[in-house]
């Protein structure tokens, strides 16, 4: 009972003492330590430009960091020493939650449809469970073909794979058969997936077409525009000979 009751006591101690460091087990998380939260000695300092400072004390790093107004971060704990940065903490987050964003924007999920046949399926039932196949592939979902078997159905599992076959032949525009028909327990499986689609050549000829039209719109308002009237030529006057001058000059003197 004595042993009982010291070890009990080493165990009780040994939680008050947890508990008046932090509150028992540590809480993990993904966030690095910044400021004085870093509990190494001494670390590896990179600057706010990203030049290496080299191997600081803590105290003699943190201040500076606040002498430049800014954070000091601990990016690689593991290594020896550990390896921190001076960097704007609350802006590096903020870049790191709109790259996510971002990611997540142009990230493409691709849906899987299922549809359950029966082997013993009629006609009218097929050709409806084939439109909702032709509509989930048109949409871009991938389209998983289940067939059920019952009992004694199983004996007569080429009636299952029939209709996959079939089906793959109806609808074979419009997907590729990913996984080809298997059995698994008492369903046979196929996957479908749909086809990429291609820009059609159609569109881009007439997007080239466009700027032709109105070339030519704007030739035919320049041919229609009125054109201003030329000014009237006027005719040249010949200019006289010296013949012409020395009769004038004649003429003059026995005038006068």
């Amino acid at each position: 009972m004595a042993v009982a009751a010291g070890i009990f006591v080493l165990v009780n101690d040994a939680a008050m003492m947890a508990a008046d460091s932090g509150g028992g087990t540590p809480i993990s998380t993904t966030e690095p330590r910044i400021n004085e939260r870093i509990r190494a000695p001494r670390c590896r300092l990179i600057g706010a430009e990203g030049e290496q400072l080299g191997i600081f004390n803590m105290p003699d790093a943190m201040r500076f960091a606040d002498e430049q107004a800014l954070d000091l971060v601990e990016i690689a704990p593991t290594a020896d020493p550990p390896v921190c940065r001076i960097m704007d903490y609350s802006k590096f987050k903020y870049e790191q939650a709109m790259k996510a964003k971002k990611a997540r924007k142009h990230q493409t999920t691709v849906q899987v449809k299922e549809i359950k046949f029966r082997p013993k399926i009629d006609k009218h039932d097929y050709e409806t469970k084939k439109r909702h196949v032709i509509r989930f592939l048109e949409s871009g979902a991938k389209v998983k073909i289940t067939i059920m078997f019952r009992g004694r159905e199983m004996v007569h599992a080429e009636r299952g794979l029939a209709i996959l076959e079939r089906l793959a032949e109806d609808v074979k525009e419009l997907c590729t058969v990913e996984s080809q028909p298997k059995l698994e327990g008492r369903n046979m499986l196929m996957l479908l997936a749909p086809v990429k689609k291609e820009p059609v050549k159609g569109e881009k000829a007439v997007a080239t077409e466009v700027p032709d039209a109105a070339e030519a719109i704007e030739a035919q308002e320049v041919i229609e525009a009125p054109v201003a009237p030329e000014a009237a030529e006027v005719p040249e006057v010949p200019e006289a000979t010296e013949a012409e001058v020395a009769v004038v000059e004649v003429e003059t003197t026995d005038a006068e």
